[in-house]
C-alpha cells in the first residue's frame, strides 16, 4: 500500500536517443513526488521550512534499481510506499511501474537542516513528522 503516489506522463524530450527514459529524470520524479507529498500534507517545502525553521528538507543519499524501461508516450506511477523515521533523518522507499510492470525501486535519505553555531547540521526529523501527520 502506497503512503502517497503521483502519475508521470513520459513525454519525447524525457527520453534518451534509444527512446527510452533518460536516467536523470527518474530521480526528478522522486524528488517532485516527495515535494508533492509536502505540499498536499503541509503545504509545501517553504511553509514547512518557516514551520520548522529549517533550511531546508535537503537530500543525503538517493539511489535507484532499475528493473524495465520506459518510454515516450507511457504513464508511470511514482509511489512513495514507506518513510522510515530515524533521529536526524528520514528513508523515503520508492517504487514506479507502468500498466502494472515494475520500471524501478529507489529511495531517498533526506534530512532537515538548520544553522547552528555558524554551519548547517541536521536536526531531528520528528517535526516533519508530526507536520505530514505520520
Amino acid at each position: 500500500m502506497a503512503v502517497f503516489s503521483q502519475g508521470v506522463d513520459v513525454s519525447f524530450g524525457d527520453c534518451d536517443p534509444a527512446g527510452i527514459v533518460f536516467y536523470p529524470n527518474y530521480f526528478r520524479w522522486m524528488d517532485a513526488t516527495f515535494h508533492r507529498l509536502l505540499s498536499e500534507r503541509a503545504g509545501g517545502h517553504a511553509q514547512l521550512c518557516r514551520q520548522l525553521e529549517a533550511k531546508g528538507i535537503g537530500l543525503m543519499e538517493a539511489r535507484l534499481s532499475f528493473r524495465s524501461p520506459a518510454t515516450e508516450g507511457q504513464h508511470l506511477d511514482y509511489r512513495i510506499t514507506q518513510i522510515e523515521w530515524g533521529g536526524r533523518s528520514l528513508v523515503v522507499s520508492y517504487e514506479a511501474d507502468v500498466a502494472g510492470r515494475r520500471v524501478l525501486d529507489g529511495m531517498e535519505r533526506r534530512g532537515v537542516f538548520v544553522m547552528s553555531d555558524g554551519h548547517m547540521s541536521a536536526a531531528n526529523v520528528e517535526g516533519l513528522k508530526l507536520a505530514l501527520g505520520f
